[in-house]
């Protein structure tokens, strides 16, 4: 048996999960989120817990079990509590600003970068220097957040760049050879 697939998800107070066949939808108070799910899983509601069963036990379903119990747990969590992920930018001249639903960004390119912000996801700028991407799908918000990060990644050298707030940058050690 999976060791996270026969976990029972607990759903809080101001949530419901409907299960319609193969489709489960959550309700919350930050919103609701619905989700098609294979064949080879099931959804059983008891009381104020969901549990994930398996059809049957062949490879293709015993894969799927962890999986499936893992989606629908970050579904209730997204609608109770909801998901972000914290960005910093480190530069001299790097900044970035929210116009709208569009994400303006300088970061020392020859031009600046305007970044459409997805529906489901939220964006807030902090000093300039500090971005805060949330929502209620962990999907949606990790994407986007690992979108942003890639248009200037932290470099290796001096570090500038944007990161994750919680990353730690190993710096390389610069050319030694020239220091005669």
């Amino acid at each position: 048996m999976s060791r996270i697939g026969r976990l029972p998800i607990p759903v809080p107070s101001g949530v419901t999960v409907q299960v319609a066949g193969s489709t489960v939808t959550a309700k919350g108070p930050k919103g609701q989120l619905s989700r098609t799910f294979p064949e080879l899983v099931s959804f059983e509601l008891d009381g104020n817990e969901v549990k994930v069963l398996r059809a049957n036990e062949t490879k293709r379903a015993r894969e799927r079990h962890g999986l499936c119990r893992s989606l629908l747990n970050n579904m209730v969590t997204g609608v109770s509590a909801g998901f972000s992920k914290k960005l910093s930018i480190v530069g001299v001249g790097y900044r970035a600003a929210v116009k709208g639903r569009t994400l303006d960004l300088t970061l020392g390119y020859s031009h600046p970068i305007a970044y459409p912000i997805p529906d489901g996801v939220e964006i807030a700028v902090d000093k300039q220097n500090n971005i805060t991407v949330s929502g209620i799908d962990k999907e949606a918000v990790g994407q986007t957040a690992a979108v942003i990060r890639g248009f200037r990644s932290p470099d290796a050298y001096k570090g500038k760049g944007i990161r994750y707030s919680d990353e730690v940058i190993r710096l390389k050690a610069g050319k030694s050879g020239a220091a005669k």
